[in-house]
């Protein structure tokens, strides 16, 4: 599988960036946009907090650093800002992790994974193949309904093996510093853990926009208000692009179905 833009091509010599995966690995992505960034020259300020945006012809954006002036700004946050929490006691604990990243951090020790759907499916694969022992504890009698097609099998085969402890119909109790209790439908049971990911999902952060001044709908999924043709927000200049724009529903919304966000929102600044 290829996957590359022209700048890529330029940049290594009209090579394609190839991946002999049948879906690109999350380093692999990354060292694709890594390339594309390189060599489209992106000015990107890294580990800067937006904290307000004030709105005028030029808006400014003043962030933890410095305030940038924009006529246009395009606000993609995603839906990772806010992690739902275990609300249970141990959960402030520095061994519970709410963002997994690199597997082998958690090799040859005792991991527990909350959540049943990609990010817990991928983190409780990845450490045990880097040598964890991992328990999986889910609340509903399956794994999620959205675990990517070509990663469920391998899930299941590792459970049905017992490779992988997963608690079904179960929730964690409490979490201490050695140890875990779990409610299960056969009653309170305790096993020795060193590390909990809790991947319980994520949401976006809609005070962010509404603080901007975005109007959200007033129904439980507060989706924010664009122009569907252009992605301009009720604020001139300012437009919405990615899942955020699903607000609390944010399985609408995915890579391949928002591709088109940017084009829109492009083609209507380039026409002003």
């Amino acid at each position: 599988m290829a996957f590359f833009s022209t700048s890529e091509r330029l940049e290594i010599g009209n090579v394609p960036f190839v991946s002999n995966n049948a879906k690109p690995t999350r380093s692999e992505a990354l060292e694709y946009y890594r390339r594309v960034a390189a060599s489209a020259g992106l000015a990107i300020h890294y580990f800067e907090e937006v904290l307000k945006v004030e709105q005028g012809n030029i808006h400014a954006v003043v962030t933890s650093k410095q305030v940038y002036h924009a006529r246009h700004i395009i606000i993609a946050t995603g839906f990772y800002g806010i992690p739902y929490l275990l609300n249970v006691k141990g959960e402030e604990l520095p061994k519970v992790t709410h963002y997994y990243k690199d597997p082998h951090f958690y090799a040859f020790q005792k991991v527990l994974v909350v959540g049943a759907n990609n990010s817990a499916v991928d983190a409780a694969l990845e450490t045990w193949r880097k040598g964890a022992e991992v328990t999986m504890v889910i609340r509903n009698e399956t794994i999620g309904r959205r675990v990517k097609y070509w990663v469920k099998p391998d899930m299941e085969n590792r459970i049905k093996e017992n490779s992988i402890q997963a608690y079904f119909s179960s929730s964690v109790v409490e979490i201490r510093e050695q140890e875990v209790d779990i409610q299960t439908p056969n009653g309170l049971i305790t096993i020795e853990n060193d590390w909990v990911i809790a991947a319980t999902g994520y949401q976006p952060d809609l005070s962010f926009l509404s603080k901007i001044g975005i109007e959200l709908s007033a129904d439980g999924i507060r989706k924010p208000y664009y122009d569907p043709d252009t992605h301009e927000t009720n604020i001139k200049g300012i437009y919405l692009a990615g899942v955020i724009c699903g607000g609390m529903d944010t399985h609408s919304l995915f890579i391949e179905n928002s591709r088109e966000h940017a084009g829109k929102i492009v083609g209507h600044i380039i026409v002003q």
